[in-house]
């Protein structure tokens, strides 16, 4: 990931809290590039993720943040933020689907296992894992196929919009190697659903 060359005069003071705890989760998350793609790593990232999101939104809030994007022409670039806030929308919700059902075939085939007393689950409830496995991967691969990466280049502009960015960058990034995982195994999938609930009634934040 490229570096961001950034302006600070729009923002808040660098000593306020606010800004300090969004710069320290950028910078973890920027640390953890390039690192470990197992479930733990993964699932470590996406905790770091929810923080960084959580103060975006405190950031955005504070008055001095407000007046400086009200004072500078920022049409654009909020216009094309949201844009690619939408994409980010959209992968949050397939990941959290794939979540969901990845998450029920595990328990179907356990509700087979302990139907049976322990014994070994019967052909056809085995089969029927695999047939949800296999279309999860299919949907998972095609999605990733045609999905557009958010990458970050060069920009010279306010910290406020290159923090932005960056979270959104680091957002795709994340989701995309929680999808990966999906298509690499059973006993990693397994690792991650379950210690990473699914609650379908809540929206990701952004």
């Amino acid at each position: 990931m490229a570096n961001l060359h950034v302006r600070s005069n729009s923002l808040p003071s660098k000593s306020h809290p606010i800004v300090n705890d969004v710069e320290d989760q950028l910078c973890r998350l920027r640390s953890s590039e390039g690192t470990s793609t197992s479930a733990t790593s993964v699932i470590a990232k996406l905790a770091s993720l929810r923080d960084l999101h959580e103060g975006i939104n405190n950031l955005l809030q504070m008055p001095s943040t407000q007046q400086a994007l009200r004072q500078e022409n920022s049409e654009k670039w909020t216009n094309k933020l949201l844009e690619e806030s939408l994409g980010l929308v959209d992968l949050c919700g397939f990941a959290r689907d794939v979540l969901s059902l990845t998450k029920g075939s595990v328990q179907d085939l356990q509700s087979s296992i302990r139907r049976n007393r322990g014994e070994a689950a019967t052909a056809d409830d085995i089969n029927a894992y695999m047939t949800s496995r296999k279309k999860i991967n299919k949907m998972v691969k095609r999605f990733i196929k045609n999905f557009k990466n958010m990458d970050i280049e060069e920009y010279d502009v306010k910290a406020i919009e290159g923090m932005l960015k960056e979270t959104e960058a680091f957002g795709f990034s994340v989701l995309k190697s929680l999808l990966i995982l999906f298509i690499r195994g059973e006993g990693k999938a397994k690792k991650l659903v379950f210690p990473f609930q699914v609650h379908s009634n809540q929206p990701c934040r952004f």
